[in-house]
């Protein structure tokens, strides 16, 4: 989004002292408010304020409290949440209650002004596009802010109702009843399929400048300007909210709403969720239209022209600006290259990671699987994504186990530093190679940072579709099944092709589609790897219904000074101090129950 500058405004004029200033402004803010329909920069400010409030974009934070990794870093609160208990109703890293309804808040007041500012004083065609491709993203943000909302506190109370959050669709004011119920879960969801169907109604599919004046759509073409057109809804406004990403969004809540956590009282079906992604399957041109290098182009430093240029990444439906730092590296670059090594993938990840010819390591007869070399002929999808003992990164030989490097460095690993890893592994996916963090000479890049990608919109379709018809049916006719898809990525990711590139087949996920339930299995294990460390994994498997508490496993890595030889042990690490029987739905802040006695909270907060 090209909105930093109006970040700073907006802060400064919507930073409120309180909830009184906020709905009973000074005499000063009076005036603002009022005269907002004057102030198109101002009323615009309101929108991008509903765009800053939505979490979840440049870290890794959550999935330190998954089963994919733990950090060396034992403190912050989701290290707390996850390894000591101390998840509360009043101690909840994850809730999204005040950020999301703050931003709702403001979209909705927008709402009410929207179609009264002088966007365009002097051209009534380009101020009616102004208009229309507002109130579009409006209505696709707050969809996006609701979805926030009822992955962190969607859920069923003491007396068996599935419910949602408060449903607000008028902003609030110093009049304002604030004492309102949750509402049901399916109310809330269908407000949001309702926003999302505006959004896409008002808003171009896709942002794209044209050449002439025929090429602009006829309800805006009466004295339009090519120039005006452009500017309202040309490239000037891609990663803002279009049509295509109203649809993803839409996708998105679907599925989450036909999850086995709310799928009984949701009121969606799998059907109805396979159909909502298929139809952004569709306008990526299916299976033609699957990014051969998405699970890497978007973040590699091998595709530096990719990132830094100005077309877009074809695996990357929708993201925010481009960020030229060194943060992420700064923060999980192993210490023998300067980093502090924060996020250690564990060996759980790891060992979800297949063989080359796509069999489990769990599988003794098929897989291929060496204990005692436990890296080789493995997925080279695990080599994109974690950096494990002996790996080259960046000229340096990284040394995971507890011996030094073949510089004679070590990284003193397994808590000897609080910056060592805890698990034998080191975090590699979303960092730059081509990075610098030493204080000497630290080197910045440019870095993408997603909001949707392709590939979780054909995981999406792929689960659901196999939850409604299994793993080959296509009663629908998408011209593509949830087997097409799965093997789609897997074949993309090398699975079934020997050194060489020659793809050679995958019968375990030819086996696996003579079955629903293995093809299940396989597809959640697909999603682990593909959007492992995107902050998936924990919501994943809060809708899944799956263990919180598995414990964390590392692979500790001696070696015989005189022989050489590797020894390889799976060691425990962390136990997750989670309780499955109530924490796959999130609590309602407790010092909102406290306010309000017509919200009801979760069961077991």
């Amino acid at each position: 989004m090209k909105t930093r500058n109006i970040i700073l405004f907006l802060i400064g004029l919507l930073a409120f002292s309180s909830c009184q200033d906020m709905f009973e402004p000074a005499e000063l803010n009076r005036r603002q408010l009022d005269d907002l329909t004057e102030e198109s920069a101002y009323a615009y400010g309101l929108l991008i304020y509903g765009y800053n409030r939505l979490p979840y974009l440049t870290t890794t934070e959550t999935d330190i409290a998954t089963d994919d990794a733990v950090t060396n870093q034992k403190s912050g609160s989701y290290w707390n949440m996850a390894a000591t208990g101390t998840w509360r109703s009043d101690n909840d890293p994850m809730t999204q209650w005040k950020n999301c309804k703050d931003g709702i808040q403001y979209v909705n007041l927008f709402l009410t002004i929207v179609d009264n500012v002088k966007w365009a004083p002097s051209s009534a065609s380009k101020n009616q596009m102004f208009i229309d491709r507002l109130k579009g993203e409006a209505y696709g943000l707050r969809a996006l802010l609701y979805y926030y909302l009822l992955m962190a506190h969607g859920g069923y109370t003491n007396d068996g109702e599935l419910l949602g959050v408060p449903l607000l669709t008028k902003p609030e004011d110093g009049s304002s009843d604030f004492n309102q119920p949750r509402a049901t879960f399916e109310a809330c969801v269908n407000q949001i399929f309702a926003d999302c169907d505006q959004a896409i109604a008002l808003l171009p599919f896709d942002y794209k400048d044209v050449s002439a004046v025929a090429e602009i759509p006829e309800k805006y073409r009466e004295n339009a300007q090519v120039a005006g057109f452009n500017l309202v809804l040309g490239d000037k406004a891609k990663n803002l909210i279009s049509g295509r990403i109203a649809e993803a969004i839409k996708g998105q809540a679907a599925l989450l709403a036909a999850s086995p956590a709310f799928r009984d009282k949701s009121g969606v079906s799998p059907e109805q969720a396979a159909e909502f992604c298929a139809n952004v399957l569709k306008h990526n041109d299916g299976l033609a239209g699957f990014d051969e290098t998405g699970n890497v182009d978007w973040y590699m430093s091998s595709y530096k022209n990719m990132i830094e240029g100005t077309s877009g990444i074809k695996e990357i439906l929708w993201r925010a600006d481009r960020s030229k730092n060194n943060s992420q590296e700064n923060t999980n670059f192993p210490p023998s290259l300067d980093g502090f090594g924060r996020v250690n993938p564990s060996q759980n990840l790891v060992d979800a990671f297949p063989m080359r010819n796509g069999y489990p390591i769990t599988d003794k007869v098929n897989s291929g699987y060496d204990k005692d070399n436990p890296y080789a002929n493995r997925d080279p999808r695990l080599a994109n994504t974690v950096i494990y003992n002996g790996m080259k990164y960046r000229q340096s030989e990284i040394i995971s186990g507890t011996y030094a490097n073949d510089k004679n460095v070590t990284d003193d690993n397994f808590e000897k530093t609080t910056s060592s890893t805890r698990t034998g592994y080191y975090l590699k996916k979303l960092l730059r190679e081509d990075c610098s963090v030493t204080s000497s000479s630290p080197l910045e890049q440019q870095h993408i940072y997603p909001r949707i990608r392709y590939t979780e919109m054909y995981l999406a379709y792929a689960e659901a579709a196999n939850e409604a018809w299994g793993p080959k049916a296509d009663p629908k006719g998408f011209g593509f099944t949830a087997y097409d898809v799965i093997k789609k990525i897997r074949q993309r990711g090398g699975i079934g092709q020997n050194e060489i590139g020659v793809y050679q087949g995958d019968p375990y996920l030819d086996n696996c589609a003579n079955s629903k339930d293995k093809m299940r299995e396989l597809i959640r294990n697909e999603r682990r790897i593909e959007l492992c460390f995107e902050n998936k994994r924990f919501w994943d498997l809060r809708r899944w219904k799956m263990p919180l508490d598995e414990p964390i496993k590392g692979m500790k890595i001696d070696r015989n000074d005189e022989t050489l030889e590797l020894t390889y042990t799976i060691v425990d690490v962390e136990d997750r101090m989670f309780d499955n029987s109530y924490q796959c739905y999130g609590p309602i802040p407790k010092e909102e129950m406290l306010k309000w006695d017509q919200l009801k909270q979760n069961k077991g907060w």
